[in-house]
């Protein structure tokens, strides 16, 4: 069974960053997890409870279909890292995660033009109508990129190690450790995040913690 959201006193709820949330009417929320959580999931039920919801993963896909990223990615690794003018992300993957330097260039790369369409995935939530019950931005790096101070709210999805670990190979994540080691520990996570849901029974349990958190962020609006 899905346990009740955890909520942390100790991280001023969900419009602890400055004051700055009175301004908007849609609660603005960052979800994280470590691989194989089941982040997916997670904002896969959100968006059923009547939430928008943005995959910063899913941004960096269409990102590497631009002209822009894939003409800097080529010319810093050479044409084998998009075969026939395409990104290969598994190709970039064996050029950054070994290699601290790379990582960090390819981060300064992306992690500007990520911000600037999740803000703009903000802005078209305020204008929605009807809004949504939140908008929330599924970012796997969220704490570590140190982003988690733009958001009312933040959200850490935690699930059983074996689970977690089988979920990810089971979906053909490459470099698993390396990947693993990038990001802060399930435990770390969970102690900044606002809300800790856990995922290790059943989708519907997962449903129903997350409409609790919904409800929390809602009635806790100035």
């Amino acid at each position: 069974m899905a346990a009740d959201p955890q909520q942390h006193a100790s991280s001023g709820g969900p419009t602890d960053n400055g004051g700055a949330a009175g301004a908007f009417r849609v609660p603005f929320v960052g979800l994280t997890g470590g691989l194989g959580s089941g982040k997916s999931t997670a904002c896969a039920a959100l968006e059923r409870l009547g939430a928008a919801v943005l995959s910063t993963d899913a941004v960096v896909h269409e990102l590497y279909g631009s002209d822009r990223v894939r003409d800097a990615v080529v010319d810093r690794w050479g044409d084998e890292v998009a075969p026939g003018g395409t990104v290969d992300r598994a190709a970039i993957a064996r050029h950054v995660f070994a290699a601290p330097a790379e990582r960090e260039w390819l981060e300064g790369l992306l992690w500007p033009l990520v911000g600037e369409r999740v803000w703009g995935f903000r802005t078209e939530q305020e204008r929605a109508d009807p809004a949504p019950k939140a908008a929330v931005v599924e970012t796997p790096l969220l704490f570590e990129a140190g982003m988690d101070g733009i958001y009312d709210a933040t959200i850490a999805v935690v699930a059983d190690e074996d689970v977690r670990r089988a979920r990810a190979a089971a979906r053909g994540h490459e470099a698993v450790d390396e990947r693993a080691a990038r990001q802060l520990t399930q435990s770390e996570k969970a102690q900044r995040a606002t809300f800790v849901v856990h995922n290790d029974g059943s989708e519907a349990d997962l449903e129903r913690t997350l409409s609790a958190v919904l409800a929390k962020l809602t009635t806790d609006r100035p």
